[in-house]
């Protein structure tokens, strides 16, 4: 079966590489989960569009990196407000790392993967103040205090 990647896959290739994988492979693991799309005429048109969207959010390097940790860093504060289950300080539900991706982007931070970020657990699921990771780099990580607050 022939497929376009459309995200990074290990072992595999890069967003826009075309692949030839044994069926069962592209049809129950990388179609479903978004991972590639079927190699068609008017897909591989979108080829070099998937690939202009993955440069632009990738970190260009070590010193691209080190501005994105200190425009991260410098950040003042980054808060979240989400609905809160009661007065308790538990939350309805519960801070994903997309969440934490669109707070950095609201604080006035840059656009970052949320493949990059790490939480202190899985999901935040009360509020106050929590230490978040951004991986931009092997070598460069950006950590930050992501405040919790509910509505």
């Amino acid at each position: 079966m022939k497929l376009i990647l459309t995200a990074d896959v290990d072992n595999l290739g890069a967003p826009g590489d075309t692949v030839e994988v044994k069926d069962g492979y592209g049809r129950n693991y990388l179609l479903p989960r978004g991972l590639a799309i079927v190699a068609t005429r008017g897909a591989e048109k979108q080829v070099e569009g998937i690939r202009r969207a993955q440069e632009a959010r990738a970190v260009r390097g070590l010193d691209h990196a080190k501005e994105l940790k200190a425009a991260i860093e410098g950040l003042e504060s980054v808060t979240l407000t989400v609905k809160t289950a009661g007065g308790s300080g538990k939350l309805f539900g519960s801070v994903t790392v997309a969440d934490v991706a669109a707070a950095i982007k609201a604080a006035g931070g840059p656009v970052v993967d949320k493949r990059s970020i790490a939480l202190p657990k899985a999901h935040i699921k009360n509020t106050g103040k929590h230490a978040v990771v951004v991986n931009l780099h092997p070598d460069v990580v950006a950590k930050f205090n992501l405040n919790v607050v509910g509505a």
